[in-house]
Formats: structure tokens, C-alpha cells, sequence
């Protein structure tokens, strides 16, 4: 009966938290913001936020699927906005909640939950049409399920289903080692077959609307995975550590991650995260109870980060979003050690060391998502700016527009189409940044776009 209560107790705190995740996020970062580029080419595939933009072989359609009962009849940025924060929300319940029977003290579900969503990059893309969020709360999902006493299947499907819908690499990452654990772990030997079929049933079913695309689009999947490589800039075995650890404070894109350098309070993350980690598997084995699921999460975890940091030649602080709600999990159980011992033995120096720990970790994550916040709501008026210069200049739809790598959202906001053939055929205007027109444009009037966020905008716009 005591068991019982405590889990309704953790239930409840881990219903509170998700609402304060929400509520959080909306408070920081405005439901007004523009849609961000990627938001753009996901949106974009339903009429109200037309023209379409071109949808590249890396992308895949489970972000537009999260946006189809609102994108598919309302233009509204703010109800898309609160949509996708109720998503965001459901999707941290059903990520941390089936861990609650798997952990000595459901406690820490609540606890990973609240580290998980108090990082920056998680509050700053709850509202936002992004992959990564859901990637990180099937792969937990799915993990937690896998390792059920008594196996949900179909959590343990559904959880790969989408990890592999929104990035099938993750999927395959998230997959790879629960297969290799139903074979290697002998508590999981029990429903061996159950736990592979489960397992490979979500990574099949995530991966075959890709699949189907890549054959009937890009001329199967070999083509569209050497389209995916070139248009992601060559993946190769590369150490991109310092370029994560660089981006640990933005931009949302480190691309090339030169010349950029972190805050070394900001750093305060990943050296907080391993030492609860190790905190916390250390606390398991010293209490005789089996770690084997806080290891295995962190087996996954360091698989969903590899292909990052060892192939992928640039940083963006939201693909190790899977890896931190993994790690959070034993984090938790570490965090709770150390609370525990500091209450057990009214140690006032472990709890001021802890509240100081947790308040200025807090306070940082909250400084940087305001800080992003306001960034990207002046960067993204810019494509506004930049619109209204080429309207002023006769540029109107039906348009064709080519320039930089920011084409395609200016190009959205401008009613235009873009034009990616090199040399371009037949645009209206080049939009441009810090860089003089191609020669065979030279003699076109330029304009430059005045009272941007980021200088140095220009139009230059076909006699």
C-alpha cells in the first residue's frame, strides 16, 4: 500500500512538472515568435502556410504530421504555437512515466523530468516545429517500456515508431543497443522474443514512410541517403566534441562552429550532468540493487550522441536532446542521494552546496532561453524587412527568388519560390548577405535592406 501511494505521489509531481514545463516555456519564449526556417519547410507542406519549400532528402515527414490538425486549416502562428507546447507536454508525461516502476524510488522520474525539461534547448523548442524533443521522449519511452518487468510492447513500438518517423538515424541508435541488451542482459532473457519483436516492429514502421519516399522521389534509398550526405555537408569521422560544447549556449545552428566561443558558466551542464550520473550509479551499487537499467539508458544515450560527435561536421545544441533526457534519469537517482544524505545526516554544507548547484543552473538555463528567445524574434523580422524592400521594388508573386543560404525563408515570407540551380535560372531578385552579386548580375540595381538584426542585407533586383 505504501509502494502504491508513493507511485501516485510521483505520478502527481510528474503532472506538475510537465505543467510548469509548459508554462515556463510560454512564459520565456513568446507564442508570437515566427516561424523559424525549419519550422517554415515543415509548415509549409499544408495550403494555409503555402508556398511550399523544397522538402530535402535529410528531412522527414513526422514533424509534419505533429503540425497537421492545426497547419491543415489555420495560419495562426500563436495556435500552432500552443499546440505544439500541449504536444511537447504530452510527450514528457508519456517519455518519463513508464520509468516510474522501474526505478528503486519513483521520486526520480519527477526529478529527471524537471533536469530534462529546465535545460534551455527544451524549453526553447517546446513550442516549436523541431524533431528533437520527440526523439528524445520516444527513445526514453521506448527504454523504459523495453524494461518493464512485464514488457509494454506496444510502448516499446510505438517509442521507436517515432524516433525513427522524426530522424530515422536515431532510431536505428536508440534500436540498436536495446537489441543487443535482450540478448546480453539475462534479466531480460524472460521475453526475449517479445522485447526483439517489439523493437523491430517500431523501427520498421518509423522507417517505412522514409523509405517509401526515398523510392518514389529521390530513386531509392542509396540515392537519397548520398543526397542526405551532401546536403548535411559530408558525413565523416570527425571529433565535433568542442564544437557541442561551443554551442552549449547557441547558436541553434553551430555551422561552422569557428571563432565561436562558450561562456564558462554556461559549461556548468555537463559538469553537473556525469557527476549525478556517476553519483547515482554509484548510490545503486552501494544500496546491493541491480543498476542495470540506469545503465542501459546510459548505453543508449551514449549511442543516440555518437553519430553526432563522431561523423556529423557541425553542432546543434538540440540533437543531444535524447542523450540528456536518458542521462537525466540516473541523474536523478544521484540528485536524490545526495538530498537524501544531506537530510539523513542534517548536513548544512550538502545542502547549501546543492541548492547553490541546482539555483545557478537554473538561473543560467533561464538567462540563455530569454536570451534566444529575443534573438531569434529580431533575426526572423529580418525576412519581413527584406520582403517588404523587394515588394517596394516590384518584386510580387509570382517571383523567383536566389542568394544565400537564407533564401528559402525569405523567400516564404516574400510569397517567391526559390530557385537552386547554379548559375540560377530566371530569378527575380538575389538576396544576399556581406557579399557582392555573381558577374552575369552585376549591372542589376541593388538595395540595401535598412534596420536589420544581422547587417548587411541586400537586394539586388533583375532591370
Amino acid at each position: 500500500m505504501n509502494a502504491d501511494r508513493t507511485a501516485a505521489s510521483a505520478r502527481r509531481m510528474l503532472w506538475i512538472v510537465v505543467a510548469g514545463f509548459c508554462v515556463v516555456s510560454a512564459v520565456l519564449v513568446p507564442l508570437t515568435l515566427p516561424l523559424g526556417w525549419d519550422e517554415l519547410v515543415y509548415a509549409s507542406r499544408f495550403g494555409p502556410y503555402g508556398p511550399a519549400t523544397p522538402f530535402s532528402a535529410p528531412r522527414t515527414r513526422g514533424v509534419p504530421l505533429l503540425l497537421a490538425p492545426i497547419a491543415s486549416w489555420s495560419d495562426s502562428t500563436v495556435l500552432l504555437r500552443v499546440w505544439l507546447l500541449l504536444l511537447a507536454g504530452g510527450a514528457l508525461w508519456l517519455g518519463f512515466r513508464p520509468w516510474l516502476r522501474i526505478v528503486h524510488r519513483p521520486a526520480a522520474v519527477w526529478v529527471a523530468a524537471g533536469l530534462y525539461g529546465s535545460l534551455w534547448i527544451t524549453l526553447f523548442y517546446a513550442g516549436s516545429a523541431m524533431p528533437n524533443h520527440y526523439t528524445a521522449m520516444g527513445a526514453t519511452a521506448a527504454v523504459g517500456c523495453f524494461l518493464a518487468p512485464r514488457p509494454r510492447y506496444a510502448g516499446v513500438a510505438a517509442g521507436l515508431a517515432v524516433v525513427t518517423l522524426m530522424r530515422p538515424n536515431d532510431g536505428v541508435a536508440v534500436a540498436a543497443p536495446l537489441l543487443l541488451a535482450a540478448v546480453l542482459m539475462p534479466a531480460l532473457r524472460g521475453h526475449l522474443w517479445g522485447r526483439l519483436s517489439a523493437a523491430a516492429a517500431g523501427l520498421v514502421a518509423g522507417a517505412l514512410p522514409w523509405v517509401v519516399e526515398a523510392e518514389v522521389r529521390f530513386g531509392g534509398v542509396r540515392s537519397r541517403l548520398a543526397e542526405a550526405d551532401q546536403v548535411q555537408g559530408g558525413l565523416r569521422a570527425v571529433f565535433s566534441l568542442r564544437d557541442h560544447l561551443t554551442a552549449l549556449d547557441g547558436p541553434l545552428l553551430c555551422r561552422p562552429c569557428t571563432g565561436d566561443t562558450v561562456s564558462l558558466p554556461v559549461t556548468e551542464w555537463w559538469v553537473l550532468l556525469p557527476l549525478l550520473v556517476g553519483l547515482g550509479l554509484w548510490a545503486e551499487r552501494r544500496a546491493r540493487r541491480s543498476a542495470a537499467p540506469l545503465w542501459l539508458s546510459v548505453a543508449v544515450a551514449a549511442a543516440t550522441a555518437a553519430p553526432y560527435l563522431f561523423l556529423v561536421p557541425y553542432a546543434a545544441p538540440r540533437f543531444l536532446l535524447p542523450a540528456y533526457a536518458l542521462l537525466a534519469l540516473p541523474a536523478a537517482v544521484g540528485l536524490l542521494a545526495v538530498v537524501h544524505r544531506a537530510r539523513t545526516r542534517r548536513s548544512l554544507p550538502t545542502a547549501a552546496v546543492l541548492a547553490l548547484a541546482l539555483l545557478g543552473h537554473w538561473g543560467i538555463q533561464i538567462g540563455l532561453v530569454h536570451t534566444h528567445a529575443g534573438i531569434q524574434q529580431r533575426a526572423r523580422g529580418d525576412w519581413d524587412r527584406i520582403a517588404s524592400v523587394l515588394r517596394e521594388h516590384g518584386v510580387h508573386p509570382p517571383c523567383v527568388l536566389a542568394g544565400n543560404r537564407s533564401t528559402i525563408p525569405i523567400a516564404h515570407t516574400a510569397g517567391c519560390s526559390v530557385t537552386e540551380s547554379d548559375p540560377p535560372a530566371h530569378p527575380s531578385a538575389l538576396v544576399l548577405r556581406e557579399r557582392n552579386p555573381p558577374h552575369w548580375a552585376r549591372d542589376w540595381q541593388r538595395f540595401p535592406v535598412p534596420d536589420t538584426y544581422n547587417p548587411g542585407w541586400t537586394v539586388v533586383v533583375r532591370p
